[in-house]
Parts: C-alpha cells; structure tokens; sequence
C-alpha cells in the first residue's frame, strides 16, 4: 500500500525537499485512481467515479478530482473544494496546501 503523507505549508512557489520531485496532473491521477492509501492511523480510497472514502475509525466520504497539476478534494457538507500540489519521492507521495502569497 503506498503512504501518503499531509503536508502542510504556505508557499509562494515551488517547494522541494532534495528527493521529492513536483507531479504532474496525469501523475497524481495515476498514482490515486483507483488505490487505497495508508496514512498510519487512517486510510482513503480514491474512486474512479471521482468519489473518495475516508476512514480514521468512521466513513466519510467525499469527492475528489484532478485539475491542472494539482489534487482537489471536497468534503459535504463544506461547500469549497480545496486543492493541494503533490510530490514524490519514487516511492511514496505526499500533499502540500497550496497558497498563494
């Protein structure tokens, strides 16, 4: 099972750590479609459908998709989808909050 990691900071551009390369759009959705992915203490799974479930001891299921180089989730009732760029070291991927200054 691939571990995917939240990371969570503010930036104005790209950052990198030293292994950890950008994805691409095509990337993000070929390394979500379809799997399950371990966060330790929880999991989700990433529908084809564009539905997603959560499950950190209860479901919660959700809507996510792909839009230009980035990967955005939505979670009902909150009405905003929020979007996150994604890096990979080869082996696993993790999220960044995107923002922009």
């Amino acid at each position: 099972m691939r571990r995917i990691a939240l990371i969570l900071m503010i930036f104005a551009g790209p950052v990198m750590a030293d292994d950890w390369q950008l994805m691409r759009g095509f990337e993000i959705a070929e390394a979500l479609t379809e799997k399950k992915l371990d966060y330790g203490e929880a999991w989700q799974e990433f529908r084809a459908s564009g539905r997603t479930l959560y499950n950190a001891g209860t479901d919660s299921w959700g809507y996510w998709r792909v839009e230009g180089d980035s990967y955005c989730s939505i979670w009902p009732p909150n009405g905003g989808w929020a979007c996150y760029v994604m890096e990979t070291d080869g082996k696993d991927v993790r999220l960044l909050v995107q923002m922009t200054m």
